[in-house]
């Protein structure tokens, strides 16, 4: 009886975390974290878990308090558009 009372499955720590840096440019749909709720999605970022681009730019980073009562600071990934779409000046600038 293999893997009774032991780990059943690997975990590749080289595949989690961050994937890119501040200043970097993306394409869309590139991923720019695996696995980490470190970092939470801001501006044309998508995904829970894994945080990807919806469309292409330059990649920076901001913090953000917590919620009510919650001291922690989260980093949050942004995305600056190389070319600015309808659908992205219609999230930045709401009428």
């Amino acid at each position: 009886m293999i893997g009774v009372g032991g780990i059943t499955h690997k975990h590749y720590p080289e595949t989690k975390g961050l994937k890119v840096s501040g200043g970097q440019t993306v394409k869309k749909g590139a991923i720019l974290t695996r696995q980490g709720d470190k970092w939470k999605p801001g501006l044309n970022v998508g995904g829970k878990g894994s945080l990807y681009a919806l469309c292409g730019g330059t990649v920076y980073f901001t913090t953000r308090r917590g919620t009510y009562k919650t001291t922690k600071r989260y980093t949050v990934i942004n995305i600056r558009p190389l070319l600015l779409s309808a659908e992205t000046l219609s999230r930045v600038f709401p009428r």
